[in-house]
């Protein structure tokens, strides 16, 4: 079957990032960080929603009854049907401006792990991987990012991978999935040979890891020892990150950048739309929903 790309929708955004399949509901969620919404639209594009934010959004995940979000300075919980002001989790960078959260995903068990990237000046403060745990206790898992990116799970669950943007490496860690700890990290990746930074990563269900080359307009997929068995070209610059869904999670769903606020602009047209590529012969995972929104603390 030959690889089909489109666009998904003609909502255009500043900075996509954090495309979420929600299987139960036949939505996909995705976020512009910079212009601090969180959008959702049906696969046939005839509902579209947002939410506007009180702070630039990182990343999401499913929720019981909503999502999970990690805004500027920690974790929320927002109730998408009631409208609600997300309610605070836990914040562990209330007090910190030199850094806002940045990429994150659901484990295989329902914690949501994001992490943090430096804003502003180069010498500030470095970014940190935290796991929030279904209880709404957080703790620390990496220090010393500059920008913590690509993050994923191998399918059962034992492998998490994080990506440090500004070095071009992506990692490989032993998750445990009782306790949610890593340990023996080690090289994944180098994008760097293939003109790119990394941003964001998903998991298939055969273990490869799909990569967006923002740098490059290009996907990159890696079997799970390392190799690279493919790449797909891209019709807009700036990819960030990609997802799967649609129907049988067979549609890969892929956020662009128009206007990064720093370092990526671009002139494009379309600049800054979604994509969907199908074709691929390979379906994704379900995401795992998290239970911490019946644990919100100030």
């Amino acid at each position: 079957m030959a690889v089909r790309i489109g666009f998904f929708g003609p909502w255009r955004n500043r900075l996509g990032e954090s495309p979420l399949w929600d299987g139960e509901s036949g939505v996909l969620y995705w976020v512009d960080s910079i212009a601090a919404r969180i959008c959702r639209a049906a696969p046939t594009g005839e509902r579209f929603d947002a939410w506007t934010m009180p702070q630039t959004v990182g990343s999401i995940a499913l929720g019981e009854t909503g999502l999970v979000v990690a805004l500027r300075d920690g974790f929320y919980a927002l109730d998408i049907e009631n409208h609600g002001a997300p309610s605070p989790i836990a914040l562990p960078e209330r007090d910190n401006p030199a850094v806002r959260f940045n990429d994150g995903k659901a484990d295989r068990q329902g914690r949501f792990l994001a992490g943090t990237m430096r804003v502003g000046d180069a010498n500030t403060a470095p970014g940190i991987l935290y796991r929030l745990d279904r209880n709404g206790s957080c703790s620390v898992l990496e220090r010393d990012l500059a920008i913590s990116n690509a993050l994923c799970f191998s399918p059962s669950g034992d492998q998490l991978y994080l990506a440090d943007t500004l070095q071009g490496l992506i990692w490989r860690y032993s998750y445990d999935v009782l306790t949610g700890d890593v340990a023996d990290r080690r090289l994944f990746a180098d994008t760097r040979t293939l003109g790119s930074l990394p941003d964001g990563a998903t998991v298939d269900a055969e273990g490869h890891i799909w990569v967006a080359l923002v740098q490059a307009q290009r996907l990159a997929r890696f079997a799970p020892d390392g190799r690279l068995v493919q790449t797909i070209d891209l019709p807009i610059p700036f990819p960030s990150c990609p997802a799967f869904g649609g129907e049988d999670l067979r549609t890969l769903f892929v956020t662009t950048i128009a206007d990064s606020g720093h370092r990526l602009r671009s002139d494009h047209p379309d600049a800054g739309r979604l994509l969907a590529i199908d074709g691929l012969g390979v379906r994704g995972l379900p995401e795992a929903r998290c239970g911490t929104e019946n644990h919100m603390r100030d």
